[in-house]
C-alpha cells in the first residue's frame, strides 16, 4: 500500500528534473510516476508541493558531535552532542550526517566504534554514519583491525598529516604508517578521509609567528597557508597513486593550491575526490577582523578571495565534489573563549542552514542547475562514501529521506529561530528558500518548521564504497 505521495513540478531525480509523483510506502519510494498518476491508500497522504523544489535529503559528510573541547573555565568539556545537532540537520533538510569514532592508544577499533554508539544510538533524530579516525604512531596491530572495520562497514579511515596546533601533539600519522594503511584500504576497499596540511610549514609558522609577537587569531591564515596545502595534498596523493587502488577524499578543501592538485591528480586518473566547506567559500581571512571573527574560523584556516574564486570553480568543474560543514556546535561563549593563533576553537554551527544557503548561492545567485546543487549537498557524498543509491537518490528502492524547498519562506538567518546554538555565524544572510517539508525514510519528520519525531529515531548506516569510485575519479 501507498502511505504517502509527494507531487511537485520540481522533482530532481537521477534522471534530471521533472513533474513527478513520488509514492513511498513505509521506509522506501517505491515508485516515481507522471505528475497526477499515483494516489495514497486508504489512511494514506497525498501532500501537493506544486511550486516548490522537491529534493533527497541533504547529506552532511563531516560534523563533529560530542567532540572534546574546553570550557570557558579551563576544564575539559564536549561539543553539543547527536541530539542538538541532528535535529538542526532535519529542521535544515539533511537526513544524513557521517561523524567521527576517534580511536586513541590502548583501544581497538570495535571497542572505539562500540563507544561512539554510547553517544549516538538512541539520540539521533536523522540517520548518521562514522569515520574511523585515527592518530599518532600506530602499533602493528591495528592494520588487521582497520581491514576488519572496512569490511565490517565502516569503510571510510581518517588520517591527519599534521598535528593543527602545538598543544594538539600526538594528532598527526606519519607517511610510513599511512603508506601501511593505503595498503589495507586499497586491498579491502576503504576510501581515506584525509586532513592534509604539512606540519613542518604550520609548526613553523607557529614558532614564527609566536616570536613575532603575532599571536592574535586573525594572523591564523599565515600559520595554516596556501603552501601547507599544496605541499600536504600532493605528497599524499603522490603516496596513494604508489599504492594502485588506493582512494582518497581530500576533507575541508581551503585553497587554490588544493584544488589544483586534487585537479593534476584526477587528470591521471586518479580517484581522488574534493570536499570544501561552505565556509570557506563564503567568507575569507578578512572576516577574522570582524567582531567575534572567530565565529567563522575552522582548521585549516579561511584564506583570501583568489581562493575562494578556486572553489567555486572547483565546484564547477568537478575538482569539489561535495559541500559540508565541519559542525561543531557549542555556545558563543565557548566558541570565541580562544583569542591566539594557538587556542582558537575550529568548527561551527552550520549544519541547519547549509542546504538553503547553497541553493541561494548556488542557485539564485550563480546559476547552477538544480541537479549540480543536489548533487553537492547530497548525491555526491553519498556516491563516494557509500551510502548511494540507499541514500541521496530519488529513485523506487531508494530510501524515502526527502527535502521540499520553498522559495515563499525566504528569509534573513536569525540565531534566535535556528535550532543549535545561541549564534550562527551566518547571521543577517538572506537565504532563498527554506525546508518546509523533510522525511526520513518515510516518515515525516519536520513539516512547516515542527519537529514531528522522536529522538532515537535515527539509525546508523553501515556502508560499503562502490568499486567504480574506487577505481578512477567517477564524479
Amino acid at each position: 500500500m501507498i502511505d504517502l505521495v509527494i507531487r511537485s513540478d520540481k522533482v530532481v531525480t537521477p534522471h534530471g528534473v521533472g513533474a513527478h509523483d513520488i509514492a513511498i510506502s513505509g521506509e522506501k519510494i517505491v515508485a516515481i510516476g507522471a505528475l497526477g498518476s499515483l494516489q495514497p491508500g486508504e489512511g494514506g497522504r497525498l501532500i501537493d508541493a506544486t511550486g516548490k523544489i522537491v529534493m533527497p535529503g541533504g547529506i552532511d559528510p563531516h560534523v563533529h558531535c560530542s567532540w572534546h573541547m574546553p570550557n570557558p573555565d579551563g576544564t575539559a568539556g564536549l561539543s553539543d552532542p547527536p541530539p542538538i545537532v541532528s535535529r538542526a540537520a532535519l529542521h535544515g533538510g539533511t537526513t544524513t550526517v557521517v561523524d567521527f569514532a576517534r580511536w586513541t592508544h590502548g583501544n581497538t577499533i570495535q571497542g572505539t566504534l562500540e563507544k561512539r554508539d554510547q553517544d549516538w544510538i538512541g539520540e539521533c533524530y536523522c540517520d548518521y554514519s562514522y569515520h574511523v579516525m585515527i592518530e599518532g604512531a600506530l602499533p602493528t596491530d591495528i592494520f588487521g583491525q582497520l581491514a576488519e572495520a572496512i569490511q565490517a562497514g565502516y569503510p571510510t579511515i581518517k588520517i591527519f598529516t599534521t598535528d593543527i596546533r602545538p598543544s594538539t601533539r600526538g594528532r598527526m600519522v606519519d607517511f610510513g604508517d599511512i603508506w601501511e594503511v593505503f595498503k589495507v584500504m586499497s586491498a579491502e576497499g576503504g576510501l581515506g578521509v584525509i586532513h592534509a596540511e604539512d606540519n613542518d610549514i604550520v609548526m613553523h609558522m607557529y614558532d614564527k609567528l609566536i616570536r613575532e609577537g603575532r599571536v592574535g587569531f586573525e594572523n591564523m591564515a599565515e600559520v595554516h597557508n596556501t603552501l601547507s596545502e599544496d605541499l600536504s595534498f600532493r605528497r599524499v596523493m603522490r603516496l596513494a597513486e604508489m599504492v594502485p587502488g588506493t582512494a582518497l577524499y581530500m576533507m575541508h578543501v581551503s585553497a587554490a593550491t588544493g584544488v589544483a592538485a586534487i585537479r593534476d591528480a584526477r587528470a591521471k586518473g586518479l580517484p581522488i575526490y574534493g570536499e570544501t566547506l561552505h565556509q570557506y567559500m563564503l567568507f575569507s581571512q578578512e572576516d577574522y577582523k570582524r567582531p567575534n571573527g572567530q565565529i567563522y574560523h575552522t582548521y585549516p584556516s579561511l584564506k583570501n578571495s583568489e581562493d575562494q574564486e578556486a572553489l567555486w570553480e572547483g565546484t564547477r568543474d568537478g575538482t569539489i565534489n561535495t559541500v559540508a560543514t565541519d559542525e561543531l556546535c557549542c555556545t558563543l561563549a565557548r566558541k570565541v573563549q580562544g583569542k591566539r593563533i594557538d587556542d582558537t576553537t575550529g568548527g561551527n554551527a552550520a549544519v541547519e542552514p547549509r542546504v538553503s544557503l547553497m541553493y541561494t548561492e548556488m542557485v539564485e545567485k550563480r546559476g547552477y542547475s538544480l541537479e549540480h546543487f543536489v548533487d553537492l549537498v547530497s548525491t555526491n557524498a553519498a556516491k563516494i562514501l557509500g551510502l548511494y543509491p540507499r541514500k541521496g537518490a530519488i529513485a523506487a528502492g531508494s530510501d524515502a529521506d526527502i527535502t521540499v524547498l520553498d522559495p515563499g519562506l525566504r528569509r534573513v538567518l536569525n540565531s534566535n529561530e535556528l535550532h543549535e546554538s545561541d549564534y550562527t555565524p551566518w547571521e543577517g544572510r538572506e537565504v532563498a528558500v527554506w525546508p518546509c517539508l523533510t522525511v526520513l525514510r518515510g516518515q515525516v519528520a519536520v513539516e512547516n518548521g515542527e519537529l514531528k519525531v522522536a529522538k532515537g529515531n535515527g539509525q546508523y548506516i553501515k556502508r560499503k564504497i562502490d568499486q567504480s569510485i574506487l577505481s578512477g575519479p567517477r564524479l
